[in-house]
């Protein structure tokens, strides 16, 4: 493959929260190795591309002969994992490859795995920026210089600190199914998950950093990287901004084709498709701002400021496509109805989720199933009175909830929202919301577990105690033990034998009267119906009857194994009578 066939991979930054992912892209922005190239680094619109002189500079040292052959690095400047879902591409990730920044004290936490997951459902290829390796005690200060040279003048309190976090870091990558190793230790790349030590803070590493994603991408992804400059071009938006001189701008990273001044293009809206025309064209050239002229056009991969002839609530993060005729805009209409349609998985029950882009929507649809919560749902938009009204007539009280990312309630629906009906969580942190989206299905289960025991006898098992014998008829006062579940007031006793043991009339605890009592627990029990010493007899272990309706209840609940246990009891004994008891409502 020839050199002119490769153009620059483009790089997206993931990671968690203050692991250091903006101040690993301004360390590539803004460190001394690219600023003492002239027109090494530029700041393009929404992206910063590193040129092959910077890269071939350093790669010496680091790849031995092999040769740049890409025309540099454009990395998109939105940090985070919720920024890369939303950037697509072909049905995917907008980026050619990943850096995941990790804190190497503090290690994987929930957005880095939440990252590692996207990362691996969009199928991209990264490299672990093990971050901050400044803060381990007793680093000897350096800067703008590579991690081997910083490595030359450590300590060796601080290098055995080192290789300790370090190995700690690969081994909970290996838990997560990658085998990872330091870049400058690594024999088979193609094998090895690469993690490059940096600190951002003091431009170490990054160098290598550069260097090592320009050589994995041009060694293992020649055929994601290949020019595709002919023809139409198709890209992202990173931005939309708003500028009443101008009109609404869209910076965007062109992926495939071209694009030109004369060009139209397809874009998604919050409604819906839409086509408009390109009325300017703007590109950074060597820091230069330069408009372009209608001969002019941009090729694949770039970033780009498009100026748009009308006024539409454009979505960031989703696709554009460009047409210059009737062929090519149904083309690009048909392909923009792809990319509208969410990767959701839908179940006929489940709970609702809202987001405000494609790309975060799948995010949390994705870890929500990681969690095994279904999704009835899905959509782009704020909840609406619309979304309410439809969670509150499912008919599990478990699937009324509204799960909603980066949107806000409408307030046509604040009035369903304060009647309880139905449960909303919304946040713009995902792990978040997934994590209180797991307490609340939790504790809904648990209410609606207490309002089962409440409004149906539960398989219970207990004993009469011989020393608490108070009065032995009308009605029988006597101490029992709970062994299993719960005894209520009102509960009609089983014997072993099959026959009636009486009813709970009530339930003192001293002067305390109650309407329960749960295992293990020990009450004071009124039971009219017997006769102590006739029908029922100190030490006597009694259960509570059950109607045959409440057995597939219970199998079907999370009542517990000691209730179940119970049941199966239970059921013996009525079949003694009857040998198909306990099948007619299962």
């Amino acid at each position: 493959m020839s050199e002119k066939e490769l153009r620059q991979p483009i790089v997206c930054v993931l990671g968690h929260v203050d692991h250091g992912k903006t101040s690993i892209l301004d360390s590539i922005r803004g460190t001394a190795l690219a600023k003492s190239e002239k027109g090494g680094i530029t700041q393009r619109i929404g992206a910063t591309e590193i040129s092959r002189e910077i890269l071939e500079k350093y790669a010496g040292s680091i790849l031995g002969r092999t040769k740049i052959r890409i025309p540099g690095l454009l990395f998109i400047d939105t940090p985070g994992h919720v920024a890369f879902a939303n950037m697509r591409a072909r049905g995917g990730a907008l980026a050619d490859i990943a850096v995941l920044v990790v804190d190497i004290n503090e290690g994987l936490m929930p957005q880095t795995i939440e990252s590692i997951n996207i990362l691996k459902k969009y199928k991209t290829p990264f490299i672990v920026a093990a971050n901050k390796i400044d803060l381990i005690p007793m680093f000897s200060p350096s800067k703008s210089a590579s991690f081997r040279d910083c490595l030359k003048n450590q300590r060796e309190e601080w290098v055995s600190e080192f290789d300790k976090r370090f190995y700690e870091l690969v081994g909970k990558l290996y838990e997560l199914g990658f085998s990872g190793e330091r870049y400058d230790r690594i024999s088979d790349f193609s094998k090895t998950l690469t993690i490059v030590p940096t600190s951002a803070k003091n431009s170490i590493g990054i160098q290598d950093l550069l260097v090592m994603i320009a050589g994995l991408a041009q060694r293992f992804l020649e055929s994601e990287i290949s020019l595709r400059d002919t023809g139409p071009g198709a890209g992202t938006i990173i931005e939309v901004k708003k500028e009443e001189s101008l009109g609404i701008i869209l910076d965007t990273v062109l992926y495939q084709g071209t694009i030109k001044r004369s060009d139209s293009i397809v874009l998604n809206t919050r409604n819906g498709t839409a086509e408009t025309r390109i009325k300017a064209l703007l590109v950074n050239s060597k820091r230069n701002r330069k408009a372009l002229d209608e001969r002019m056009f941009v090729r694949s991969a770039s970033a780009v400021r498009i100026l748009i002839a009308d006024k539409l609530d454009v979505i960031p993060g989703s696709p554009i496509y460009v047409f210059r005729d009737e062929k090519e805009r149904q083309k690009a209409f048909k392909e923009m109805e792809k990319e509208k349609s969410p990767d959701v998985q839908l179940h006929p029950t489940g709970i609702h989720v809202k987001a405000d882009a494609l790309g975060s929507l799948e995010a949390v649809a994705y870890e929500l199933s990681q969690k095994n919560i279904n999704i009835r749902y899905a959509a782009i938009g704020d909840i609406s009175r619309r979304d309410l009204v439809s969670a509150s007539t499912v008919n599990d009280p478990m699937d009324r909830l509204v799960v909603g990312f980066n949107v806000s309630v409408l307030p046509d629906a604040k009035d369903l929202l304060e009647s309880g009906e139905v449960d909303v969580i919304t946040g713009d942190v995902i792990y978040g919301i997934v994590d209180e989206c797991v307490k609340r299905l939790e504790q809904k289960k648990l209410e609606l577990l207490e309002e089962k025991k409440h409004q149906m006898p539960v398989p219970s098992k207990l004993i009469i105690m011989p020393e608490y014998i108070f009065r032995s008829t009308k009605p029988v006062i006597v101490g029992i033990k709970v062994l299993a579940g719960r005894v209520k007031v009102g509960d009609k006793l089983l014997k072993t034998d099959g026959r009636y043991g009486g009813t709970v009339k009530s339930l003192r605890d001293g002067e305390v009267s109650k309407k329960f009592c749960d295992a293990p627990g020990e009450i004071a029990a009124a039971i009219d119906g017997v006769t102590l010493n006739r029908q029922i007899f100190p030490g006597e272990t009694l259960y509570v009857d059950i109607p045959q309706e409440v057995v597939k209840v219970v199998r079907e609940s999370d009542m517990g194994d000691d209730i179940k246990d119970v049941l199966e009891d239970i059921i013996k004994i009525k079949r003694k009578e009857d040998a198909f008891w306990g099948t007619r409502y299962v």
